[in-house]
């Protein structure tokens, strides 16, 4: 069993469980021919960050990358009329991909994108002292994932989620002695998930189209 019969089982799975949809497969190819890199949550991952959403009845969302919105869009889909997401994007073009991206889905008025380095962006979000985000999706520089944590533990409140993508490095996370600044980054963001009394996690391993990696759960105790 190899990559090729993960693609297998994803189309097999996407075409049972999610079907065709132009706006999201749009918003793909766009990226695509913006020369984005294809790096963006596999259609089975958006669902279950749609699903997470929903099941726990978020009404606002913070997420760290935005890319080509194809995530964002995901999670706004769950989000119910009055809510908002806040997508923070570091690339000037990425945003503007991603701004067009969520404009085709009819979301201008729940996605808000802002441009900027995260480790500024979110210090200037805290200060507006904002209401508290039911859940945090953080899927960008791996070596700022500790950090991001951080800024996530301010931002939301008891029972909030954040979640955590590409964790498990193609296995690579279970290496102490990597040198790899992604895999210190996201082996970081799991000890400081496991040693704050504040956090309950855990880390599922995913193989599918984007390969084998996984992704973390945490919710704020209560």
């Amino acid at each position: 069993m190899g990559q090729a019969q993960w693609n297998e089982v994803d189309e097999f799975l996407d075409t049972l469980l999610i079907g065709e949809d132009d706006v999201l497969s749009g918003a793909v190819d766009s990226s695509e021919r913006a020369g984005l890199p294809p790096i963006q949550v596999s259609a089975a991952q958006g669902k279950l960050l749609y699903l997470l959403a929903k099941i726990h009845g978020a009404k606002r969302v913070l997420e760290i990358g935005t890319l080509g919105g194809y995530s964002a869009i995901w999670m706004a889909r769950a989000l119910p009329e009055d809510g908002h997401l806040i997508s923070l994007e570091s690339s000037p073009r990425h945003a503007e991909v991603a701004s067009g991206n969520v404009a085709k889905a009819g979301l201008v008025g729940t996605v808000e994108i802002r441009v900027g380095l995260a480790a500024e962006s979110l210090p200037r979000l805290a200060a507006e002292n904002p209401e508290p985000f039911d859940m945090v999706f953080i899927d960008a520089d791996k070596a700022g994932y500790p950090g991001y944590l951080d800024w996530a533990l301010k931002l939301t409140r008891p029972g909030s989620v954040i979640v955590a993508d590409n964790v498990v490095r193609g296995g690579a996370v279970a290496d102490a002695l990597s040198r790899d600044s992604n895999v210190q980054g996201v082996r970081a963001y799991l000890e400081a998930v496991a040693a704050n009394p504040s956090l309950e996690g855990t880390v599922m391993q995913t193989v599918g189209s984007k390969g084998y990696d996984g992704i973390s759960i945490a919710r704020v105790v209560d």
